[in-house]
């Protein structure tokens, strides 16, 4: 019984992972109904795994499921986008501080590699890849603070505003050069031991992503 119940959850894993790279990449787009019974025969499994895959992703805040309706992709929130964003404004640079001074020449080295593969897929338009790339940089920054509850939130936060990290990159051209700008000074000023102006860029950093983002649907909303 107790293999049955790890059998489920892997396929419901899998589940989530394929729907939440659907929704990233806005192949499923806001309001989209998502039918327990359409998903089961398109993933070829039951339903059991696509009702847990479809809860794990509320969870993310990616679905919303509506009793007596069923589940859809969930809308753009200025107020979830405003609280997870402030929410990474306070806690990474936090985080940072305490990380900053003990990164290793491993650590700069991957870091390094990340910004490389970061802008060729940037200048390529290659949108599946940002928010990844977003994250690794974001967690190896971040990884040498020792202080694993924080982290563990951040991580989920990360996750959480991937979906409008990408949608905010997508925003035009400066968006782009200014986050590939970003990232690139954030690192060097890590590196050269300016770990207080490292903290004040990544908090800039991160409140200027959720600004553009409110601008962005604010316009939308009133274009409508």
């Amino acid at each position: 019984m107790k293999h049955a119940g790890l059998a489920v959850t892997t396929v419901a894993d899998q589940a989530a992972d394929a729907l939440r790279r659907k929704i990233m990449s806005g192949e499923l787009a806001e309001g989209f109904s998502l039918r327990q019974d359409a998903l089961a025969a398109e993933f070829g499994i039951s339903r059991i795994p696509v009702r847990e895959a479809l809860v794990q992703l509320e969870g993310e805040g990616l679905v919303k499921i509506v009793a007596h309706k069923g589940a859809v992709v969930s809308g753009l929130s200025l107020d979830e986008i405003s609280e997870l964003f402030m929410l990474r404004s306070v806690l990474e640079p936090l985080l940072l501080k305490k990380s900053a001074p003990k990164l290793t020449l491993e650590d700069y080295a991957e870091l390094d590699a990340i910004l490389a593969e970061y802008k060729v897929e940037l200048l390529a338009q290659h949108t599946t890849r940002w928010g990844e790339l977003n994250t690794r940089l974001h967690d190896v920054l971040l990884a040498r603070a020792d202080q694993p509850r924080t982290a563990a939130i951040v991580a989920t936060l990360l996750q959480q505003t991937d979906r409008y990290t990408r949608m905010q990159l997508s925003l035009s051209a400066d968006s782009i050069r200014q986050a590939q700008q970003e990232h690139e000074e954030l690192v060097e000023l890590c590196r050269s031991g300016d770990v207080r102006g490292a903290a004040s860029l990544l908090k800039r950093h991160i409140e200027h992503a959720s600004r553009d983002l409110e601008r962005f649907i604010l316009s939308n909303r009133r274009a409508r």
